[in-house]
């Protein structure tokens, strides 16, 4: 085992919540309240935010997505991809969740609750596109926001970080064939050059980024490290608040006219937390992996990498779009859908080791 993947995996998950991350639901409300108003009051400001784009990329959001997402994929040491094969099983209910049955069953539900048990309450002309931010925001694995829940399962740190890397790793490669495909059986059309880009611009320049930043950092030291993490922290929250803003002022006049639209996009996407934590739950006590991986396996299978769902939504359909609402639904019900199931696999830790396969 890597002493330095060792100390690293202990320090992503022993930082505590931050006031934003264990307010989420609360600021994002507030921001859709503001977003809102704002968008009421001062339409030609938000009007004129929305044309600074270049190449159909909107500059503004641009870098906040970066702001966004960068902080958030320094703390991913990808040298932890070496400690895979210490938890085989456990990576391997995860990968299977999170790649093969979270996207495809999103896309199932997607289909079943919005293009038809809850079709007649939606705008019609939305229909795709609240299924292809469902879809977005499932093919989307989480990434740093897990050390935090894993820390209250009391996971096992050097898995966490490990699965994280691998995930991040897959996700370069695998998001844009996966979202096209998935698009594509669900009669969507795909905008490929816009999906190309975003990835590139959201995924892989952010990753190299991130990961240049990071050596420069621990060359430092660990305290470095940790003190420029403790700083930067809270800029990837801002960013994202600030993101929403934007969105919900473009977003502001029909969601006025439809309110019940936020409620019904939830529905498909509480049942994935639920299903999808409770499966790789399951699973990992069937093929007896332990507890302290089972936790963290869990939640990485229900969670998603909101702000990357966020801005490929925005990238591909536009503010105003219904898969751009779809995917800031997600991030309205993260943390409270996330406490939950944290407070589900501890309480459920005696039944999880009577009926565990030791191997």
């Amino acid at each position: 085992m890597s002493v330095q993947c060792e100390v690293t995996a202990k320090a992503a998950t022993q930082a505590p919540m931050s006031l934003f991350e264990r307010y989420l639901t609360l600021w994002v409300f507030l921001c859709i309240l503001l977003g809102i108003a704002l968008g009421q009051f001062f339409p030609g400001v938000f009007q004129a935010v929305g044309a600074m784009e270049v190449a159909q990329v909107n500059l503004p959001v641009g870098l906040l997505i970066w702001v966004m997402v960068i902080p958030m994929l320094v703390k991913v040491d990808f040298g932890a991809l070496g400690e895979v094969r210490q938890h085989v099983r456990g990576i391997g209910v995860t990968l299977f969740v999170n790649w093969l049955v979270k996207p495809f069953s999103m896309a199932f539900l997607g289909w079943l609750f919005i293009r038809h048990w809850f079709a007649p309450l939606l705008p019609a002309d939305q229909l795709d596109s609240y299924i292809a931010g469902l879809i977005l925001l499932a093919a989307a694995p989480c990434t740093a926001m897990v050390f935090v829940w894993s820390r209250l399962t009391n996971g096992d740190p050097l898995f966490t970080l490990s699965q994280v890397a691998l995930n991040d790793t897959i996700m370069v490669f695998a998001f844009a064939p996966l979202v096209g495909f998935l698009l594509g059986i669900s009669a969507i059309t795909v905008p490929w050059a816009t999906l190309v880009t975003s990835v590139v611009l959201y995924i892989v320049i952010p990753v190299l980024l991130a990961q240049w930043w990071r050596k420069a950092l621990m060359a430092k030291g660990q305290e470095a490290f940790d003190a420029t993490m403790a700083k930067i922290g809270p800029w990837s929250i801002t960013a994202l608040l600030a993101t929403l803003v934007l969105l919900f002022a473009f977003q502001g006049e029909a969601i006025l006219k439809q309110p019940l639209v936020i409620a019904l996009l939830a529905v498909p996407i509480l049942i994935q937390v639920f299903f999808n934590s409770a499966l790789a739950y399951w699973l990992n006590r069937q093929l007896g992996e332990k507890h302290s991986v089972a936790c963290p396996s869990a939640l990485i299978g229900a969670s998603n990498f909101f702000e990357l769902a966020v801005a490929a939504a925005i990238s591909l359909f536009g503010f105003q779009s219904g898969a751009a609402l779809a995917t800031v639904v997600g991030v309205l019900i993260e943390v409270p859908a996330m406490l939950l199931v944290v407070r589900w696999v501890n309480r459920s830790k005696g039944w999880y080791e009577a009926g565990r396969t030791t191997a």
